[in-house]
Order: C-alpha cells, then structure tokens, then sequence
C-alpha cells in the first residue's frame, strides 16, 4: 500500500527543458510503443519529441467517416502543439496489422498496407493544411522477425 505523504516512483532520468520542435503522432499500441521511441529518438536523432498517440496514430487524420472526432481533437492537438512548443517538423507513423483497420475500419486483406500509407499521405496533407508545419514525414512500420523495421513514404 502506498504512503500518501510521499511519491509513489522517483525517476532517475534526467529533466532537460529544452524542446526540440518536433511531434510524433503513431498508434496507440503499447506493443510497438518502445520501438517507435527507439527509432524517432535514434533513428531520426529525435530525443523529447511531443508524442500524439491514438489508436490507428495517422489513420485518424486520413478523412475516415469512423475517425471524425479523433481527427477534430487531434487537429486541436496539434494546433496548440504548433503555437505552444513551435512545432516544426511531424512525423507520421503507420505499422503493420494495426487494429484500428480491422475493428474500426472492417479491413483485413492484402489492401490494408496500401491504405495505410494512402492514409500517410492523406494525413499528411492534413497536418500540412492546418499547421503549416514545414517538414512532415511519414513511416511504415512493418514486422521483421523478431524485429520492427521502418520505411519511408513519400508524402
């Protein structure tokens, strides 16, 4: 049981105030979770980045009927996150057999790769419309083995 006079965990990690100017919007999934932090923060040399984690992540912002108010609040996300932290750069991630296309979306074939990384250009363009946000990348994720390896898509 927990003393309520006192923390419950004390981080040992270091706290560096200084942004980066840098967002990241993936799903949601905490089993993929550590791998997009390994490469945004050494794939991409992205340490601190804001983080804008929804199931489906870009799939959200891609004009799908089933995700209207997902993308409605993440668009305020990131808004803010433009104005509050001078966001300059976004990067998109999608990965491989994402939930969020099959329960929400009723997609499970050979298609969904293609529609993942329509939807990477899709909310691509969205970001870029309502942020101006100079530089937005976007990332497909897929399954290695016991590994996950990310490769780029032109948005």
């Amino acid at each position: 049981m927990h003393d309520a006079s006192g923390p419950v965990f004390v981080s040992q990690l270091p706290y560096e105030s200084a942004r980066i100017h840098a967002a990241a919007i993936y799903c949601s999934d905490g089993r993929v979770g550590e791998h997009f932090d390994d490469f945004l923060q050494r794939g991409l040399g992205l340490p601190r980045y804001d983080r804008v984690a929804l199931p489906g992540g870009p799939a959200g912002l891609a004009g799908h009927p089933q995700a209207h108010l997902e993308e409605q609040g993440v668009v305020d996300e990131l808004r803010f996150l433009v104005e509050a932290h001078g966001l300059s750069r976004v990067v998109l991630i999608a990965h491989e057999n994402c939930a969020f296309y099959a329960a929400r979306l009723g997609l499970g074939d050979r298609r969904l790769v293609l529609m993942q990384r329509a939807d990477l250009v899709r909310a691509a363009a969205l970001v870029r419309r309502v942020t101006e946000v100079p530089i937005v990348e976007g990332y497909f994720a897929r399954f290695t083995g016991g590994g996950i390896a990310f490769d780029p898509v032109e948005v």
